[in-house]
């Protein structure tokens, strides 16, 4: 009998944990600004229609296309966080089209992008990857049409996603107020659950839940709420996506530690040792400007977590999202637990 393929063997880091690190990633990016001068390829293109770029590190760009129309466009893809390739596919996409939700948007159209080891894993098992990315955007009314492949050394998945977007419903990070409360939309833990998976084989089915349920409900309500300051939490952690929210707000953000929802196993998983070396580098990264005295390592580490297809961390209150803490005016840190 055929021994089922271990897709988390054939990846350097899963999911959101193999993202370059926060810090390096800053380094490389200073000064890059949006294209802009008198070249004749640029002429009738306006600097003030690029609503969001690379400014504050947001989820996506956007560009306005009149007063009530914004585009939205990212793309997003990662190394297999979990060994069921349809599962792998429905995660990616799942957390690619979030990008788009997180903005206040909705997607309109993605493609494929697909790295295969095509002498190395069999091609059904892409089009299980497929399948599944292409499930998920039937299930958010996206387009799926086409993309591009590559083959490549490992296996890799996401999508380039365009969404639309009103401006005057725009979510970014700078929006923030000091007196806010934040809210979390999904719990954490899907770090440490899928290093375990990676590691040891054991299956965690919510965590696959959490990793494919859209963060459209979510968004929608965040919109409808007059949410204008938000995120979604992926793989630099909740203390990392909180930090840039922090930063481009110039306020601070203020943590309840008790307050914040984990999924089961979590905490027994990061006691355990199952924190991958993405999650310890996000730690590392806002350990100068987080004032970490109330956590202890386990929290941390989970605060830390790099999350897959995580929840929104958004500026309001929303139905059925527990808050977990609040923006306060600038001092010391950009980041407080409590």
């Amino acid at each position: 009998m055929t021994e089922p393929v271990r897709l988390t063997r054939y990846a350097r880091g899963g999911g959101c944990a193999c993202k370059i690190p926060p810090g390096e990633l800053e380094a490389m990016v200073a000064g890059l600004g949006p294209a802009t001068g008198t070249e004749d390829s640029l002429v009738g293109l306006d600097p003030g229609d690029l609503l969001v770029g690379l400014d504050h590190g947001d989820d996506a760009a956007v560009v306005r296309l009149d007063a009530r129309t914004g585009v939205v466009t990212t793309a997003d893809f990662f190394t297999p966080v979990v060994d069921d390739a349809y599962d792998w596919g429905r995660i990616a996409a799942t957390n690619a089209l979030s990008d788009v939700y997180a903005m206040g948007g909705e997607p309109l159209v993605a493609l494929n992008l697909l790295c295969w080891p095509r002498e190395v894993l069999p091609l059904e098992l892409a089009r299980e990857v497929l399948r599944g990315g292409l499930d998920v955007a039937r299930s958010a009314g996206c387009h799926l049409a086409g993309g591009h492949s590559v083959d490549d050394d490992g296996p890799k998945y996401g999508l380039a996603v365009t969404g639309l977007v009103r401006p005057e419903e725009l979510i970014t990070l700078d929006a923030g107020r000091p007196g806010v409360p934040l809210s979390l939309t999904k719990p954490l833990g899907v770090g440490v659950l899928n290093t375990r998976h990676m590691r040891t084989g054991d299956s965690f089915p919510e965590a696959v839940a959490a990793m494919t349920t859209l963060n459209r409900d979510a968004a929608r309500a965040a919109v409808t709420a007059g949410v204008r300051c938000g995120t979604d939490v992926t793989g630099f952690g909740l203390l990392g996506h909180a930090s840039k929210l922090a930063r481009a707000s110039r306020l601070t953000v203020a943590i309840d530690i008790a307050r914040v929802p984990y999924l089961g196993g979590a905490r027994e998983a990061a006691r355990d040792g199952y924190v991958s070396g993405g999650s310890r580098r996000n730690l590392e990264w806002v350990t100068p400007w987080t004032d970490l005295a109330a956590a202890g390592e386990v929290d941390r580490l989970l605060l830390a977590d790099a999350q897959t297809s995580g929840g929104l961390l958004v500026a309001g209150e929303l139905p059925g999202a527990p808050v977990i803490g609040e923006l306060l005016p600038r001092g010391e840190h950009l980041v407080v637990l409590r």
